[in-house]
């Protein structure tokens, strides 16, 4: 899938949507098979709650302590997290057995982190920088939204 094409039908689906998170993660699963799990994780206080996500099942992971793990580290510094391998980083919050590499993007709003997006793959290095602009200009639309 091209990333520009893809961010201009993600956008129609964020000007038309009712359930804007549930169909932007939709949207993203079934259109980038290297990406097996997608979730949006939104800041409730002091934890990352998992709202809308799509794959094969569902994670453990529902709460995570802002700072912990890659995604409470992602909404802790509010920076992209690429981790080509999560078996060599001790951050990693084991999800799914099959998972190898995974990027959590920040979802900002003046400087303030509202969610992020969580996407885990079933292959090894499976995200590079096109993945993170693409993924971050999709947070910039959801930053609206949440």
């Amino acid at each position: 899938m091209d990333y520009d094409i893809a961010l201009d039908e993600i956008s129609g689906i964020i000007s038309k949507s009712k359930n804007v998170l549930e169909d932007v993660v939709g949207y993203l699963y079934n259109n980038f098979g290297k990406y097996s799990w997608i979730g949006i994780y939104i800041v409730e206080g002091d934890n990352l709650i998992l709202g809308s996500w799509s794959g094969e099942q569902a994670t453990e992971h529902t709460r995570i302590p802002i700072g912990k793990g890659i995604c409470g580290s992602a909404a802790k510094t509010g920076k992209t997290e690429i981790i080509p391998d999560v078996n060599s980083d001790p951050r990693y919050l084991s999800c799914f057995i099959s998972t190898k590499s995974e990027i959590v993007v920040p979802i900002k709003k003046d400087d303030k982190i509202l969610g992020e997006i969580d996407i885990d793959s079933d292959v090894n290095d499976a995200f590079n920088s096109d993945d993170r602009q693409f993924l971050e200009k999709i947070a910039d639309m959801l930053s609206l939204h949440i």
